[in-house]
């Protein structure tokens, strides 16, 4: 015979659960798409707007931090991973184009292994506005992005990075190459 109560009680917690999770999922995405956005407005020198959604998505950010410090297992979800991921790169490319030092996210709680996701991506980012760039024919800018780009892999190569980390690492040292072949062409070009 089963304990009716016991199992309605189940019920309603996994209810609640899934309550939940639907709406770490929708902000999260939510504050993945604005970062995204950011990123885009940077590459495109729009700071301000930058500037404005990169809040907005810190702001969707804390207040599910806030809203669900209880229940710390949905900040495991897949999508509130990848969205913090997105914000933590758009933030520290903001960093990078403005020359500001590479720390902590503000307020915000993020782990290590999405910090390192993050900031595995900026090279990335710093290889797409050095194409910008030298085609615009800021060369300085090109420089700062390499000195950039080869102070965030200087940093990675010293973690013992392992799965997903690795492969984002190993990705970034290909952006780091694909700068590096930009500043060798400008240079003999002079």
């Amino acid at each position: 015979m089963l304990d009716r109560k016991f199992f309605a009680k189940i019920k309603q917690i996994l209810l609640d659960y899934a309550e939940k999770r639907r709406d770490v999922i929708k902000l999260a995405s939510d504050a993945q798409h604005l970062s995204k956005q950011a990123i885009f407005a940077l590459q495109r020198d729009s700071e301000g707007e930058a500037d404005k959604l990169l809040s907005e998505a810190e702001n969707i950010i804390s207040k599910l931090e806030k809203k669900y410090q209880k229940d710390e297992s949905l900040f495991d979800e897949g999508s509130y991973r990848a969205g913090l991921e997105e914000f933590v790169e758009a933030y520290l490319f903001r960093q990078c184009l403005k020359n500001k030092k590479l720390s902590a996210i503000g307020d915000l709680n993020v782990e290590p292994n999405i910090y390192i996701g993050g900031i595995a991506d900026v090279p990335g980012e710093l290889a797409r506005y050095a194409v910008k760039s030298a085609t615009e024919r800021k060369f300085d800018i090109v420089k700062q992005c390499l000195m950039q780009a080869e102070e965030i892999i200087g940093v990675m190569i010293k973690m013992n990075l392992t799965g997903y980390n690795r492969q984002k690492f190993d990705q970034a040292k290909q952006s780091l190459g694909k700068i590096q072949q930009i500043y060798y062409e400008i240079s003999i070009r002079k």
